[in-house]
């Protein structure tokens, strides 16, 4: 006797289109509809407060606010912070990714947790362990008086705490792409003759270029919208060290609600601005990857 298969159900009472797996309509209603609100809720309605409040005594009076002398400085302050942080965050992250994904050596998982480290330190305490190193009564306060070296309530230590909280954007983003393609193609490279600096500019580059442009746009997006360890680190001096988060609160606590929430809204211009721009290279990395698929495939 020949063996029966096993019965199956059809197709079409399991899976949908394109093999997805279907539930009642009821069901995908209740999820989207709960989606869709907690996003309208968390996202849409405050920003919405903050654009509606900015423009609350009219157009002139929004753009008038952007004249103030210390939320001019405190946008040129800003920039210049994301302007230091983000090359320096690229070269490490390029260079950690690098070092993780191709090579075998001691203390690889220990560098790999460290990098993880930001993500688990409340920004706070990172602002104020430099505090307690950098700061007049720190471990190393005493020295850098004397030799005229200023870092907390500085712009110094601005940037130190910046580089901080944005270190692990790039690398994080490099070291799985980097990973998952290997090191046969550096090697084929290395085989012909190429030098280390050319194998990394003619072949790795080309292959991680998105995903660096991708963290890049995270680094500069974290970088301006900073505010906790800035905060402990800058003193709030105005003119001095205030970035743009920290002049919104200043504004605030002051009761001038058009001017803060003005400087508020440049920050969610920046953030939409930042979320489109990281939308669209996500859609082009995943059309590339997928046209290499079709590529390979034969």
């Amino acid at each position: 006797m020949k063996p029966t298969a096993p019965a199956m159900q059809p197709a079409s009472k399991k899976k949908g289109v394109q093999g997805s797996i279907t539930e009642p309509k009821w069901f995908q209603v209740l999820l989207i509809a709960l989606a869709v609100g907690y996003l309208v809720f968390l996202l849409l309605l405050p920003l919405a407060a903050v654009f509606v409040n900015a423009l609350q005594k009219g157009i002139q009076a929004y753009f008038h606010s952007f004249a103030d002398p210390f939320t001019l400085f405190s946008i040129r302050l800003t920039l210049l912070i994301a302007v230091i942080a983000v090359p320096l965050n690229l070269t490490f992250g390029v260079a950690a990714a690098w070092a993780i994904a191709k090579f075998e050596f001691w203390g690889k998982n220990i560098l790999t947790t460290l990098i993880d480290l930001p993500f688990a330190v409340s920004p706070v305490v990172a602002g104020l362990v430099y505090v307690l190193v950098f700061g007049k009564q720190g471990w190393l306060g005493p020295w850098l008086e004397d030799h005229n070296i200023k870092m907390i309530f500085a712009v110094p230590g601005i940037v130190l705490a910046t580089l901080f909280v944005t270190f692990p954007m790039v690398a994080r983003e490099l070291i799985p792409l980097m990973q998952e393609q290997g090191n046969q193609e550096e090697e084929a490279a290395l085989t012909l003759g190429a030098s280390g600096w050319q194998t990394f500019w003619h072949v790795t580059l080309p292959n991680i270029k998105w995903g660096i442009l991708y963290g890049v746009i995270l680094t500069n997006a974290r970088a301006m919208g900073e505010f906790g360890a800035v905060s402990v680190v800058s003193g709030h001096i105005r003119g001095q060290t205030t970035t743009l988060p920290l002049q919104v609160e200043i504004l605030y606590n002051d009761y001038d609600y058009v001017q803060a929430f003005s400087a508020a809204s440049l920050l969610c211009f920046l953030a939409l601005l930042t979320l489109v721009i990281k939308s669209l290279v996500e859609s082009y990395m995943k059309k590339t990857r997928r046209e290499a698929a079709t590529v390979q495939t034969p």
